[in-house]
């Protein structure tokens, strides 16, 4: 009874993995066969290789093609080559392509309702609210806030350099984010750069560093997609701790700009313009004209943008600056040029802004 229950499931499990696999297959779209549960996403899947990885190489397999056949677990993807489809794609045909396949439940996690992860009417909504907020002169704001960590970081560089010891850059450039970040973003000063076990410390690796119980989660919710609503949300710890955070700094400035020009000064600031109204892409009126969407510019949203600006920001600036870094120490020649061009900063009053 056993055996025959055993040979059931795992009938079942072939027949709802595999009844796509013939897809591309009848639109005569070419595509590498796909594995059964898995599509063309095993290496993803154990971790041999990133989605990007895993693109390029088949982006790359199929030259001259205009576009390749993906799947993604049992969910059939289109890879586009063409550079005039995609053009269309994103223009004229955008209403029906919007969705970027990376969407979260904002409902169940409510954090991932940021730029990065929303789809449809509410992606359209947070775009049309934040790319005001990010004009030159904004950033530019910004600027003194990164040049104070990068003056910490400067003296945490040239302590470990006098003791002649190795330094982990990877480590040294992931707490300099972090406290960037931190200062940026939420206008606190986490000092991760000399406490490895600062809030904002323990934050980025809890994002990053994924168990294999998360791991887990994310293939389940690719290979059953059906199953996301039973499934347990990713966020919950960074979600509180980034709530906290950000209703603390809130109270302290009793909701209005501080000066800083940090990331939670231009949430206030979009905050106050109050909800958010616009034509919807994913909607319709009886006579054919888009419906209004409309979406309120709540702390959880805010939170949600937040923990994007901390994670993209994060994990990117100390990944690319530490290669960096190890790429100079191995090119003594680049690193010359690089001091050369430091040394310029003399007509600065040697001193780093925006404008040098």
């Amino acid at each position: 009874m056993i055996v025959i229950l055993a040979v059931i499931i795992v009938t079942l499990l072939y027949y709802y993995t595999t009844k796509n696999y013939s897809y591309w297959f009848k639109k005569g779209v070419k595509h590498d066969p796909p594995v059964p549960l898995f599509g063309n996403n095993f290496k993803n899947y154990f971790g041999l290789a990133s989605i990007t990885e895993v693109s390029v190489e088949l982006y790359n397999r199929y030259r001259g093609e205009k576009a390749v056949g993906f799947y993604r677990g049992p969910t059939p993807e289109l890879l586009i080559r063409d550079p005039d489809i995609i053009r269309q794609i994103l223009t004229t045909d955008f209403n029906s392509f919007h969705r970027r396949g990376i969407g979260r439940d904002p409902v169940k996690e409510p954090i991932f309702s940021n730029l990065f992860h929303v789809d449809g009417d509410r992606w359209k909504l947070l775009r049309q609210r934040l790319t005001p907020a990010f004009t030159t002169a904004k950033l530019k704001a910004m600027f003194p806030l990164i040049v104070e960590c990068a003056e910490k970081l400067q003296k945490v560089a040239a302590e470990s350099a006098s003791k002649d010891v190795d330094c982990d850059v990877r480590d040294l450039m992931a707490r300099f984010t972090t406290d960037f970040i931190g200062a940026c973003g939420f206008g606190i000063d986490m000092d991760a750069l000399n406490d490895d076990n600062s809030l904002f410390r323990v934050l980025g690796r809890s994002i990053f560093n994924l168990s294999v119980f998360r791991m887990f989660l994310i293939t389940i919710k690719d290979l059953f997609p059906n199953f996301e609503k039973i499934l347990p949300p990713f966020s919950t710890r960074f979600k509180k701790d980034l709530t906290n955070i950000f209703t603390k700094v809130q109270e302290e400035r009793k909701g209005q700009h501080s000066g800083r020009n940090d990331f939670v000064d231009l949430l206030l600031e979009l905050e106050k313009k109050g909800k958010i109204v616009g034509p919807s892409i994913e909607k319709t009126n009886a006579d054919g004209t888009p419906a209004q969407a409309e979406l309120e510019m709540d702390v959880k949203i805010m939170v949600a943008q937040l923990f994007i600006f901390f994670a993209a920001g994060f994990e990117t600036s100390s990944s690319a600056t530490s290669y960096t870094l190890h790429q100079l120490a191995y090119n003594q020649n680049v690193q010359e040029k690089v001091y050369q061009e430091i040394k310029l900063l003399a007509k600065y009053d040697n001193k780093l802004s925006y404008d040098a």
